[in-house]
C-alpha cells in the first residue's frame, strides 16, 4: 500500500511538472505571437486629417461646379444662355431650384451677366479671362500629347494582360492629361503602340499595348531612391525597397509601429510592370510581396497623373486588371505616410487620393503646364466678387434710363401729367434709385435727388 501511494505521488508530481512546462511554453508562444502582431502594421487605422489637402479639395469642389456650368454654356448657340433658362438647365447637373443664379453671381470673374441689346433680357456668358483659361488648358493638353502617350503605355503595361477598358480610361482621361478625343488623337493615331478592339465575351471596347518597352518599366519610386542614395548617401540595403514616408501632423507613431514600418520598408516586392502569373501565391511571403506590390502600383498610377491625385472610385475601375485589394480605402489607410485620402467634396461621398511626397504646402512640387492652367481657373474662382468690374453696357443702360426719368419729370414738364400722376412721381423715382443705389449712386447723389424732389414739390404747390 505504501508503495502504491508513493508511486501515485510521484505520478502526480510528474504530471504537474509536465502541465507547468506546457503552460509555460504556451504562455511564451502567445506572448511572442502578440509581440509579432504588435510589430506589424495594423489592418485598420483611423484617418488623420491634413488640412492642407482638405483646403485644396474645398477649392476643387467649387471648381468642379464651375466646370459644369462652363460646359453647359459652351454647348449653347453663340456660347450664351438666357438667365431665365439657366435654372432649368442646371437641375440636370444636380443643382437645386433657384441655386444656379445665386451660384453664377458668386463668380463674376468667370461668368458675366449682361442685357441683350435687342431682346432686352438677361443672358449669361463666360468672361474673357475664363475663355483665356480654357484656351490655355487646351493648348497645354495638346502640347503634352507625347507625354500622354507614354503615360498611357505605362498604364497598360501595369495591367495583367496588357489591356484596359476604353470606358475606364475615358472616365479618368482628365487625371492622366488625355484630350477629350483621345480615342482618335492618341489611340488610333499611334497604331505602333496601341490596338483598339471589341471583346466578344463582354462586348466592351479595350485598349491593348502592342509591344512592351523595357525602357518604360522603371518606376518613379526607383528613380527617387537612386536620387536619395546619391544625394544623402544612405544605406543601399535600407532604401532598396523603401518608399518616401511623410506622416500627417498629429499622427501618433508608437515604438512598435515604427519597428513595423521599418520592417515593411525592407520587405522585397515585385515591380508593378513585372508579370507575376507564374509565381506561387500560396505562401505568406508571396502574399506580403503582393500587398507591397499593390502599394507600388497605386504609387506609380498617381505618378502618371497630371496633378498627382485621383479619386478612389476611379482607382477601383483598375482593381481587377492590376490585382489591387478589394477594400481599397482600408488598405490605403494603412499607409498614411505615403497617401492621403480626402473626403471633401460631394458631401463626403467622394474620396480623393493624394501622393504626399508630390505636394508641399498645398502646391505641387514639380508643376506642369496643364496643372498651372487648371490652377488659373482656381484663382479666378477665389477672386473676390468686390474686385470685379461692372458690365459697362448694363451700367450705361441704367444711367441712361435714370437720366431719361429725371428729364421726363422736370418741373416744367409736370403740366403734361394729371393730378393723379403727380402723386406717383416720388414713387417712380424712389423705385429707380432704390434698385441702383448700390452700383450707380452714392450718398451725395441720393441727397441731390431728394433736394430736387423738394424743389419740385414747392414749384407744384406754387
Amino acid at each position: 500500500m505504501m508503495i502504491f501511494y508513493g508511486y501515485c505521488s510521484k505520478f502526480r508530481s510528474t504530471k504537474f511538472t509536465a502541465f507547468k512546462t506546457t503552460a509555460y511554453v504556451l504562455c511564451n508562444f502567445s506572448r511572442s505571437r502578440s509581440m509579432s502582431q504588435s510589430t506589424s502594421i495594423p489592418r485598420k487605422l483611423e484617418r488623420v486629417r491634413d488640412h492642407g489637402y482638405d483646403n485644396y479639395m474645398d477649392v476643387e469642389k467649387k471648381t468642379r461646379k464651375v466646370l459644369k456650368f462652363q460646359d453647359l454654356i459652351l454647348t449653347q448657340i453663340n456660347q450664351t444662355i438666357p438667365v431665365s433658362r439657366l435654372d432649368v438647365s442646371a437641375r440636370r447637373l444636380g443643382f437645386k431650384q433657384h441655386e444656379a443664379g445665386a451660384f453664377v453671381l458668386k463668380f463674376p470673374h468667370v461668368f458675366e451677366i449682361y442685357e441683350h441689346p435687342v431682346q432686352r433680357i438677361l443672358y449669361c456668358r463666360l468672361t474673357r479671362k475664363a475663355h483665356l483659361q480654357i484656351e490655355q488648358e487646351k493648348q497645354a493638353v495638346i502640347a503634352q500629347i507625347p507625354d500622354a502617350v507614354t503615360r498611357l503605355r505605362k498604364l497598360l503595361m501595369m495591367s495583367n494582360n496588357g489591356r484596359l477598358r476604353l470606358e475606364h480610361i475615358r472616365i479618368a482621361r482628365s487625371e492622366f492629361g488625355l484630350p477629350d478625343d483621345f480615342e482618335y488623337s492618341v489611340v488610333l493615331k499611334y497604331p505602333q503602340f496601341f490596338r483598339l478592339f471589341d471583346a466578344k465575351e463582354t462586348r466592351n471596347k479595350y485598349i491593348e499595348i502592342v509591344e512592351r518597352d523595357p525602357n518604360l518599366t522603371v518606376c518613379a519610386i526607383e528613380k527617387a531612391r537612386e536620387r536619395v542614395y546619391r544625394e544623402k548617401g544612405s544605406d543601399a540595403e535600407d532604401i532598396r525597397f523603401s518608399f518616401i514616408v511623410n506622416f500627417p501632423p498629429g499622427f501618433k507613431i508608437g515604438k512598435y509601429y515604427r519597428i513595423a514600418v521599418w520592417k515593411w520598408q525592407r520587405l522585397p516586392y515585385w515591380s508593378p510592370y513585372e508579370d507575376v502569373s507564374e509565381y506561387d501565391m500560396r505562401s505568406i511571403e508571396a502574399q506580403k510581396r503582393m500587398e507591397k506590390r499593390a502599394v507600388a502600383t497605386i504609387h506609380e498610377m498617381l505618378c502618371l497623373t497630371v496633378e498627382k491625385k485621383i479619386s478612389l472610385e476611379r482607382i477601383a475601375h483598375f482593381r481587377s486588371a492590376m490585382d489591387l485589394p478589394k477594400k481599397l480605402k482600408d488598405f490605403l489607410l494603412q499607409h498614411q505616410g505615403i497617401f492621403y485620402i480626402s473626403t471633401r467634396g460631394n458631401h463626403g461621398k467622394l474620396h480623393t487620393v493624394f501622393l504626399r511626397e508630390a505636394y508641399r504646402r498645398g502646391e505641387l512640387i514639380e508643376p506642369n503646364d496643364v496643372y498651372l492652367a487648371r490652377r488659373t481657373l482656381a484663382e479666378l474662382v477665389l477672386l473676390s466678387p468686390r474686385k470685379s468690374k461692372l458690365n459697362k453696357e448694363l451700367v450705361g443702360y441704367r444711367r441712361e434710363r435714370v437720366g431719361y426719368d429725371m428729364e421726363s419729370f422736370r418741373p416744367d414738364k409736370l403740366d403734361d401729367y394729371g393730378a393723379g400722376d403727380r402723386g406717383n412721381v416720388r414713387d417712380v423715382l424712389d423705385s429707380d434709385v432704390g434698385s441702383d443705389s448700390e452700383s450707380d449712386f452714392s450718398d451725395d447723389s441720393n441727397r441731390s435727388v431728394d433736394e430736387t424732389l423738394e424743389e419740385e414739390d414747392v414749384n407744384v404747390t406754387k
